[in-house]
């Protein structure tokens, strides 16, 4: 005679609390890295590109050419001055040619020289480093902030934090308003501002545009440094100096 076939018995634990004790979180919190100021001739290179970019984006639309500003995209008359040039929708060929060219010069140097682009003039980079620098005068270095961020809830902290946010949130609507500077003209965009006067699409992307630019570089300088910057060397992997 056959014996009988033993079956094999899986205990099911009564609820998912005993389960939970039993095998341990899985999950871990996520903890805040302090990214130190990096120095050496990369960083040197990256303030350069930081200041070079900033004064061309800030500074350009301010800028007259032939009683007009220089750089200006009128979208309600469809006429795009650049300079002494002023382009209509139908010479849009050259804006793509343009950014077919872009494109193809940044694969290139990326292929030759390693991350030109994202370690010294990619937006996320520079904004980063300059939210970064903003939080070091104000909150003090890698070690002060990690003190401030340990240390009970206290007038200086809370007024250290409000200031660096409120900078922070500054710069970001200045960048807003400079950006729509470039598609209506910026002195008059800037009285608008003064008498409260402002179109509600100008608002909106004022609003929109800083909003956006306060966000990104504000979670990246208060939860990383920043992934695109070089190391040693322009090709080398990227690294977040923590210690």
């Amino acid at each position: 005679m056959q014996s009988p076939a033993v079956r094999k018995v899986i205990p099911i634990a009564a609820d998912g609390s005993q389960a939970a004790e039993s095998t341990g979180s899985l999950y871990e919190a996520q903890k805040k890295i302090y990214p130190r100021e990096a120095k050496g001739v990369f960083a040197r290179w990256r303030w350069g590109f930081v200041f070079l970019t900033q004064l061309v984006f800030y500074g350009l639309p301010w800028l007259e050419w032939g009683q007009r500003q220089a750089v200006l995209f009128d979208l309600g008359a469809r006429r795009f001055y650049l300079f002494g040039y002023v382009l209509y929708p139908q010479d849009f060929i050259y804006l793509t040619a343009l950014l077919v060219i872009s494109a193809l010069s940044l694969f290139l140097f990326t292929a030759v020289a390693g991350r030109l682009w994202c370690g010294f003039s990619c937006p996320q980079t520079v904004y980063t480093e300059i939210f970064m620098w903003i939080e070091r005068h104000v909150e003090g270095d890698r070690v002060a902030r990690m003190r401030l961020d340990a240390a009970p809830m206290s007038a200086q902290k809370l007024a250290r934090k409000w200031l660096k946010h409120f900078i922070w949130l500054a710069l970001a609507l200045w960048t807003g308003f400079t950006f729509v500077g470039y598609f209506s003209s910026v002195r008059e965009l800037g009285a608008d501002l003064l008498n409260a006067s402002m179109s509600s699409w100008e608002v909106f992307w004022v609003l929109f545009y800083g909003l956006a630019t306060y966000a990104t570089p504000a979670f990246c300088a208060s939860r990383c440094a920043s992934t695109c910057a070089p190391t040693r060397a322009s090709r080398a992997p990227c690294s977040t100096a923590t210690r």
